[in-house]
């Protein structure tokens, strides 16, 4: 097992990794909105945010030897599940070809209130 941390992405917020590597596989914690050169949320709306935090996990994911290309499942979390076709016409674009499994759920809180937090596991 291998601990997986960037400064391309946002420090962990707590007591865990930005991602793990194992048995050939990469486990990505959930990342949120964070612009890792400010520490600070820049990113307003749902289309902003959603770049962002898959940016955050592209970062991650390269630096653990792995892609977006390789991600096999996301978990997505939004705030309002009226901002669902914004998120995916988004997510769509960045991801590509690729079409991982997802779920997506409407939460009632995020860290720092944000509009969406997106975890992923990736072959590496």
């Amino acid at each position: 097992m291998e601990i997986i941390a960037t400064e391309k992405a946002p420090a962990a917020l707590g007591p865990y990794s930005q991602a793990i590597r194992a048995n050939g596989m990469v486990y990505c914690s959930g990342q949120i909105p964070i612009n890792p050169a400010t520490g600070a949320i820049e990113a307003k709306t749902i289309e902003e945010q959603t770049v962002q935090s898959i940016t955050n996990l592209r970062n991650v994911l390269e630096k653990a030897g792995s892609s977006l290309a390789k991600v096999v499942k996301t978990t997505v979390f939004i705030k309002d599940m009226n901002d669902f076709a914004a998120l995916n016409k988004v997510y769509a674009e960045l991801f590509g070809d690729t079409k991982p499994a997802r779920s997506c759920v409407e939460v009632a809180r995020l860290p720092k209130d944000v509009l969406v937090e997106i975890e992923c596991i990736a072959e590496a």
